[in-house]
């Protein structure tokens, strides 16, 4: 017997219509069994199939749209189901985290953290596609530099340089890593491509961009021959030597993260 009997259940509150429908509607889009691009039927037959008022189909509406998982138009075409998205994921949580005054520094040690990670668990998991894919960023690389200059297009080097880090992770074959990588890259991304078009960057020797070619170069031979350990430890001093090289002003300063001004 409770000894304690002082408002017993006094936060509950019974689910309202809307929200159940919203609930079913979300569950059948993660099944599968409502796919991107497909329609709801029109809203006189949800509100039939339902048995429900047109403000409370609406009130499901709302939240879905709210979550990014329909998208309402105009007429009797009714809605259209859309892909859960890591850039609206990113964006609930860059908001979070801003609101907490995370720094960059913060974010980028998060994915210093979890990048060696992924390096090592596809050394163990490497695939031909997989070394080919990796080798093959790096050679884009290598076409960004003319002989003994620095790339004539640092943004464009920046984007090929992040794609090598995109193609590790999302090749490590763990998809719950993979997907707090991708809402991490899409909240620091923004600082990460204002940093690397800093004329310090820009004016840096040809000799500085061939180091994170054979930084590169020596990672994708320690995935091919499968040396895990190596290939960890390897992967986090070069994420140390870039932070330290891109991010020296947010490291000193803790820049606080803001990615909605």
């Amino acid at each position: 017997m409770l000894s304690d009997t002082r408002q017993v259940g006094h936060h509950l509150r019974p689910v309202k219509t809307g929200e159940m429908i919203a609930a079913y509607l979300r569950a059948r889009i993660v099944r599968g069994e409502l796919a991107a691009g497909d329609s709801l039927p029109a809203e006189v037959e949800l509100m039939r199939q339902f048995e429900v008022s047109r403000p409370t189909l609406r009130e499901a509406f709302r939240i879905l749209e709210t979550e990014s998982l329909i998208e309402l138009r105009r007429g009797a075409r009714g809605a259209r189901i859309t892909a859960p998205s890591v850039e609206v994921a990113a964006r609930y949580v860059g908001l979070l985290m801003q609101t907490l005054g995370t720094t960059v520094s913060d974010v980028y040690e998060a994915r210093s953290l979890l990048e060696p990670v992924a390096a090592g668990l596809l050394a163990q998991r490497r695939t031909t596609q997989d070394v080919a894919e990796l080798s093959s960023c790096a050679s884009e690389l290598e076409e960004l530099l003319p002989a003994a200059q620095p790339p004539a297009d640092i943004a464009t080097w920046a984007r090929c340089s992040q794609q090598f880090h995109d193609v590790l992770v999302e090749r490590a074959g763990n998809k719950t890593l993979a997907v707090q990588y991708q809402v991490l890259r899409e909240v620091v991304d923004t600082h990460l491509l204002l940093a690397s078009s800093r004329p310090a960057i820009a004016a840096a020797p040809a000799g500085a961009f061939r180091k994170v070619i054979r930084s590169y170069r020596r990672l994708v031979a320690l995935v091919e021959s499968g040396d895990a350990a190596g290939a960890e430890a390897h992967w986090r001093t070069h994420m140390d030597v870039a932070a330290r090289s891109l991010l020296p002003d947010e490291l000193k300063s803790a820049t606080v993260l803001d990615i909605f001004s």
